[in-house]
């Protein structure tokens, strides 16, 4: 991950915002511009199944910005052959020195199988997937043949002079075990409650990155915040977010909650503010910069806000003031 450029970034810590994957084309690079002025210090693009593409957002972005570093959250190993991902990243770090940061997963399962790109093992392709990109990317021919990666002895010509860091953005414990033994760190999906930002850490090593994702919402007034934020609350109690839920007091509850709530958007509405307030970055500004905060005290090296809402440009000024 790229280190602070800045005093600011040493005593607060990084953070970042997520660029919105429905956000109009025409309000893409304003959005990413304005962040940039505003002090982010990295711009997150997502790679949802018939949405955008991450790679070609990363790349526009980069373009039209000069230092907010942009990170691809997440790139599906099962998506692309290795070789042909390590040349696009490789070509993006070449042409922006430090900027790019790559996030690697497994991809939604529901996604992945409508693609016919879900493997017997998604572990072992991992695995196998972020050896290999790290591997060529670092310069080196690639390592011998996998079950389901093969690049041995494939070797790219044009090299960034430093290599971008590889992250997983990846949930449960054995996946998150492979990032501590391949990766260069871990990208945690939202919610990321500084419990479990604390669990997820502890399979790595203590130089590594740890990006964390959380709805986000700030205004003067705490009720407003909290209220708007909850739109963005709605699939936490699905059986994916199990391993995000696992080390908070109320994860039982919250739970029975889900279950007994007729769909996503009454679960949210119904959340209690205490609950609210552990699972998202919401409140006044002051409230918002201690839930930073206490990300950051956890073992997160950056915390990315999500907008929520339908104004994402509006969002990304109020979200500015808990920097």
């Amino acid at each position: 991950m790229p280190g602070p450029d800045t005093a600011t970034d040493t005593a607060r810590g990084r953070v970042g915002v997520m660029l919105p994957r429905d956000l109009p084309a025409r309000d893409l690079i304003p959005f990413a511009r304005r962040a940039e002025q505003l002090g982010f210090d990295e711009l997150w693009v997502v790679e949802d199944l018939g949405w955008r593409g991450g790679v070609a957002q990363a790349a526009t972005v980069l373009a039209v910005t000069e230092r907010i570093t942009v990170g691809i959250g997440i790139m599906p190993a099962g998506a692309r052959n290795v070789c042909f991902a390590a040349m696009e990243l490789a070509t993006l770090a070449q042409l922006h020195p430090g900027r790019v940061v790559a996030g690697i997963g497994h991809g939604m399962p529901g996604w992945m199988r409508a693609a016919g790109a879900w493997p017997a093992s998604p572990v072992t392709l991992l695995k196998e997937y972020t050896t290999a990109l790290r591997t060529l990317l670092r310069g080196e021919p690639g390592p011998a043949d996998g079950r389901y990666v093969q690049c041995a002895g494939v070797q790219l010509t044009e090299l960034p002079e430093v290599a971008p860091p590889v992250i997983l953005g990846v949930r449960g414990p054995k996946s998150q075990a492979v990032a501590g033994e391949v990766a260069d760190g871990l990208l945690l999906a939202e919610p990321a409650a500084p419990a479990y930002v604390e669990t997820s850490r502890r399979h790595l090593g203590p130089g590594a990155t740890v990006v964390t994702y959380d709805a986000a919402a700030v205004d003067e007034d705490e009720d407003v915040a909290l209220d708007r934020v909850r739109e963005g609350l709605a699939a936490v109690g699905e059986p994916d977010w199990a391993a995000h839920l696992a080390p908070l007091p109320f994860a039982a509850e919250l739970r029975a909650h889900r279950e007994a709530a007729a769909d996503g958007p009454e679960f949210a509405r119904t959340l209690p503010a205490d609950w609210v307030r552990a699972l998202a970055v919401a409140g006044t500004p002051a409230q918002a910069r201690a839930a930073i905060a206490a990300r950051h005290a956890a073992g997160a090296t950056t915390v990315v806000l999500t907008p929520v809402g339908p104004d994402a440009p509006g969002s990304l000024e109020s979200l500015a003031r808990a920097l």
